[in-house]
């Protein structure tokens, strides 16, 4: 296993956490659904678990449109706000359920008609930048974790590699446990 301090930050660089379709590669044009499909694989292809996952399929977007979590389309084509909106999309349900996200995007959707649009380039643009700020200090937070769980390891009668990387994983679920409940509580107090 060698040095877990470094492995695990070795596994954060593997994650392309830097990939984004920034809002220059969204085209002002509609496109039609393969196109956003294609937009989508080129983008985002790093940060795939494996090859075989698909990040945005035909019957996604589909049942996104059905189920009304996103707006509908005009002849066949999606807009620059629909990207924005499946962008949205792809990273909320990483984590969090399909009524959860329907709670949370209902607003911009049930607002699609009005002219503004709730501004969604803007907002898409401070997500962006919250994004790349979060994606600078991960590398510091999981490391300064690793070093917290390497000198708690040492506690135990005895400690492996083994040990000491499922205290990481455990240790980083529980904080993705932690910060899902603390979102759905928001969902729950503020969106419904």
């Amino acid at each position: 296993m060698g040095d877990i301090k470094k492995n695990v930050l070795e596994s954060i660089e593997e994650l392309n956490l830097n990939q984004e379709i920034e809002l220059s590669d969204i085209p002002k044009l509609d496109l039609y659904m393969d196109q956003v499909i294609t937009l989508f694989e080129t983008s985002l292809s790093g940060t795939k678990r494996s090859e075989e996952d698909k990040l945005l399929t035909k019957t996604m977007i589909n049942n996104y449109t059905k189920d009304k979590i996103l707006m509908p389309i005009k002849n066949k084509k999606y807009s620059r706000n629909h990207i924005i909106m499946m962008i949205f999309l792809y990273n909320l349900k990483q984590i969090l359920s399909i009524n959860d996200i329907k709670l949370l995007l209902n607003k911009i959707v049930v607002n699609s008609k009005e002219e503004e649009n709730m501004k969604l380039d803007s907002l898409y643009q401070v997500f962006l930048n919250i994004k790349k700020a979060d994606e600078v200090s991960l590398k510091e937070e999981i490391e300064n974790k690793v070093n917290s769980i390497l000198k708690e390891s040492e506690k135990l009668d005895r400690s492996d590699d083994y040990e000491k990387l499922l205290l990481v994983v455990l240790t980083l679920i529980n904080n993705a446990n932690m910060q899902r409940r603390t979102a759905e509580k928001i969902i729950d107090k503020y969106f419904k």
